[in-house]
């Protein structure tokens, strides 16, 4: 009986990626066109409330104003310092890669904290998702503004989790195992924030599981991945600050 050879040094012959662009890139835009649907149905939402009621809120004073300007002010350095990274990646300097995905990092903790103090002093003054102060005849504004907003802080946390892996990798777990237990203990029961800080463990177990079981150093086409996300969640900020902070000024 005749025995089949196998040659195996036979290059094999595989379908060029969608438009010769790298597929993971690909797969990073179809994933923000589907996240821009769910953004836009948010801020649709939320236009359609504040136009259909005359008595719409104006919550927002000085100080609210200038902390969101000041939260503006750092997603637009950490888009800065994230396209710093990706040219450095492109040059191959992956030190000088690891220092800019960590001031975007910085940057990005540092919106989180200022978004955090400005929930905890729009809840402090008796905005709930489902009442609000200044205008009880309208409830539906806390939910719209807590909805949008919050969803745009999850995914600037998500963001950081994201970088932290591609610029430390295994030594970024116990760095998110220390904050998740440091904002256990120091938030209140009664804070919303201690419930939410649990964001923090959950992108622990996900980003272990990710690099046990699938380790790998990450090159240039992963930062310039990781960048354009990071622009996508920049980018939407751009249109929830105008809309729901300097629309809503309190004069």
């Amino acid at each position: 009986m005749a025995e089949a050879a196998v040659h195996h040094d036979v290059a094999g012959v595989y379908e060029p990626s969608l438009f010769g662009t790298y597929s993971k890139k690909i797969g990073m835009w179809l994933f923000l066109a589907s996240d821009s649907v769910t953004f836009g149905a948010l801020l649709f939402a939320y236009s359609y409330g504040r136009i259909s009621n005359p008595s719409w809120p104006t919550p927002f004073g000085k100080e609210s104003i200038i902390n969101a300007t000041i939260m503006t002010a750092c997603l637009l350095s950490s888009s800065l310092t994230m396209v710093l990274g990706v040219l450095a990646a492109h040059r191959g300097d992956m030190a000088k890669v690891r220092n800019w995905l960590l001031a975007t990092m910085f940057f990005g903790a540092a919106f989180i904290v200022l978004h955090a103090i400005e929930w905890s002093k729009l809840i402090h003054e008796g905005m709930t998702p489902f009442t609000n102060p200044w205008a009880p005849s309208v409830p539906q504004f806390g939910g719209t503004f807590f909805t949008l907003t919050g969803m745009h802080m999850l995914h600037v946390t998500i963001g950081v989790i994201y970088l932290g892996v591609v610029a430390l990798r295994k030594k970024f777990l116990p760095v998110l195992v220390v904050l998740w237990l440091i904002g256990w203990l120091a938030t209140p029961a009664n804070n919303v924030f201690h419930l939410g800080v649990h964001v923090l463990l959950i992108g622990a177990v996900v980003s272990a599981m990710v690099m046990f079981l699938k380790p790998k150093i990450y090159d240039s086409h992963d930062i310039e991945v990781a960048g354009l996300y990071w622009h996508f969640v920049d980018l939407v900020w751009m249109f929830i600050f105008p809309l729901v902070y300097l629309m809503s000024t309190r004069i």
